[in-house]
């Protein structure tokens, strides 16, 4: 099946600060976590195409990690995240300094498929008016539903499924 006629699941959360999306992947949750928790992989299933290379961190994040990245939103420019909650296999989630986060959680299905879902929260930003001024709500509804389809491709083709 390719990549466009694969859809993720756009979840309604009841706040239109937190934009959610959700997919089944055929893999166990372990494959998947390794890629999420690897930050030199991000840019393969970045759904914004904003990341344009990773520039520091550690090749496997834990809580507390630090990773930068380089970027290209209109300009190029540098951000440095922080892993902000670590579930092995479960549950990543980073923030930056504008403090918004990004977070994936990992539900087993079956020992070879794994439901997951990504969420871009926007409740914890320091700038409601950068978000608001960038168009991010809507903006990043559609990236986290793109992140996902590609992540899947990503890993069923990893993985052989």
């Amino acid at each position: 099946m390719s990549e466009n006629a694969v859809r993720s699941e756009i979840l309604d959360t009841g706040n239109p600060k937190i934009k959610s999306a959700r997919i089944v992947i055929n893999a166990p949750a372990k494959e998947i976590f390794d890629f999420l928790a690897n930050p030199h992989r991000h840019k393969d299933f970045d759904g914004t195409k904003t990341i344009q290379e990773n520039i520091s961190g550690p090749d496997r994040l834990g809580l507390g990690s630090k990773f930068g990245m380089q970027m290209r939103l209109g300009i190029n420019y540098r951000i440095r995240n922080t892993v902000v909650e670590f579930e092995e296999n479960r549950k990543i989630a980073w923030r930056h300094f504008g403090r918004w986060r990004w977070i994936y959680e990992l539900k087993p299905i079956s020992p070879s498929q794994t439901e997951v879902t990504e969420t871009f929260d926007g409740t914890t930003s320091i700038s409601q008016l950068w978000l608001k001024a960038r168009k991010a709500y809507p903006w990043t509804q559609i990236a986290v539903a793109k992140s996902l389809v590609r992540l899947k491709a990503l890993v069923e083709s990893a993985n052989g499924a």
